[in-house]
C-alpha cells in the first residue's frame, strides 16, 4: 500500500502545542516506536527546524533525520528505505527539487513509497509529490512549479494562511497555467492511499481543504469532507 498525507500547513513546526497532525501520521504504521526520518532539505537544513522535530518526536518514534549536507551515509537508498516514515519540512520547493534530482532522492522516493514507506510532508514537503504547486522559492512572488508528479494534479498550501494564496492559486487555475487540485489550510490534510484521496483530517476546527477547478468557465471550490482529530 502507497500513501502520502500532504499538509497545507501544522505540524510540530507550526503548532508545537498540538500533536495532531503529526500523531496522525505516526498512527499509519503499526508500531509502537516506528522510524521516522525528517528530510529537511527545502530549508537548508536548518539547525533550529531539525532540533525541533527531535524534541517533537523523540518520545513516540525512533527518529532520525537525513541531511544531503551532512550526510549520514553513502548509501542514501538503504538508509531512506530502512524507514517506516519520511517526513519532508517547508521551505524552497525549487531548491528541495534541485538538490533530491541531483542526489537522485526523487527516485529513491518513489521506490520508498512504492514499497510502503509512508510519505508526509508540509508545505513544500506536501506540493513535492504532485504534478505541480505553487510556490514562493522564486522570492517575490507566487509561481507555479513542477514537481514530482506521484500525484496528479496540483497542490496548494497555506490557503488560510498567506493571504495571497487563495488569489494567486484560483487565478493559475483558472487560466490553465497550472492544473486543477488540493487548496490546504493550516492544519489541514489529505491522506492518499494508492493515488486515491481517501481521507481529509484536520488538527484544528474549521482548517479546510478544497478541490479547485474550472467549471463553465469560473472557478470552483469544491469543499473536502473533514474530519478533526480532536
Amino acid at each position: 500500500m502507497k500513501q502520502i498525507i500532504a499538509m497545507g500547513g501544522g505540524g510540530f513546526s507550526m503548532e508545537p502545542e498540538n500533536p495532531l497532525l503529526d500523531d496522525y501520521v505516526l498512527d499509519q504504521v503499526e508500531k509502537e516506536r516506528p522510524k521516522i526520518c525528517f528530510v529537511p532539505t527545502a530549508s537548508g537544513d536548518a539547525d533550529s527546524y531539525i532540533e525541533r522535530f527531535y524534541e517533537a518526536f523523540k518520545e513516540k518514534a525512533e527518529a532520525t533525520h537525513l541531511s544531503l549536507f551532512k550526510p549520514p551515509t553513502r548509501d542514501l537508498r538503504k538508509f531512506l528505505l530502512e524507514q517506516d516514515i519520511i517526513y519532508v519540512g517547508g521551505g524552497s520547493t525549487k531548491n528541495l527539487l534541485a538538490l533530491w534530482r541531483e542526489w537522485g532522492l526523487d527516485e529513491i522516493m518513489k521506490e520508498a513509497w512504492e514499497q510502503g514507506v509512508v510519505l508526509a510532508g508540509i508545505s513544500a514537503g506536501a506540493i513535492c509529490w504532485f504534478d505541480e504547486g505553487v510556490t514562493d522559492s522564486y522570492g517575490d512572488q507566487l509561481e507555479p512549479l513542477e514537481c514530482l508528479g506521484f500525484l496528479a494534479g496540483s497542490c496548494c498550501p497555506h490557503y488560510d494562511g498567506e493571504e495571497k494564496r487563495k488569489p494567486a492559486y484560483t487565478s493559475f487555475i483558472k487560466d490553465g497555467s497550472i492544473r486543477p487540485g488540493y487548496a490546504l489550510d493550516d492544519g489541514a490534510a489529505v491522506h492518499f492511499v494508492n493515488t486515491d484521496p481517501v481521507i481529509h483530517v484536520s488538527s484544528r476546527k474549521g482548517a479546510k481543504g478544497y478541490y479547485v477547478r474550472v467549471e463553465a468557465e469560473e472557478v470552483e471550490e469544491n469543499d473536502l469532507e473533514m474530519k478533526y482529530l480532536g
